[in-house]
């Protein structure tokens, strides 16, 4: 079980999720992503490693907003090159706890 607190905005949400996908953290992936929108399975195994995370832009997302957006670029090591993740994700809030909904992803050049 992990031992992360509740993040209190869709920001902290994002940050925990980037420090999971840092450790592989397949349970805490898993809880964190809405119902809706979250695979059957989640294989990690392949998972690059993650150096960085940068936050370009939130819209909502605060404590007591229902929905929120962040957009991120996260750094990662795979093969010896340096990738970048540009994704601006979609949150919810559902009985007082947030969810990653889904994500749009960017090219990392723009």
């Amino acid at each position: 079980m992990s031992e992360i607190p509740e993040p209190a905005t869709a920001e902290e949400l994002m940050r925990s999720r980037f420090e999971a996908f840092k450790r592989a953290d397949a349970a805490w992936l898993e809880r964190t992503w809405h119902p809706s929108t979250r695979p059957e399975t989640l294989d990690l195994s392949d998972n690059p490693r993650w150096r960085g995370l940068q936050i370009v832009d939130r819209v909502a997302g605060g404590v007591g907003d229902t929905d929120g957006v962040v957009e991120f670029r996260a750094t990662y090591i795979e093969n010896g090159e340096l990738g970048v993740l540009h994704e601006r994700s979609r949150f919810v809030r559902e009985d007082g706890r947030w969810f990653y909904l889904d994500g749009e992803l960017h090219d990392a050049g723009h």
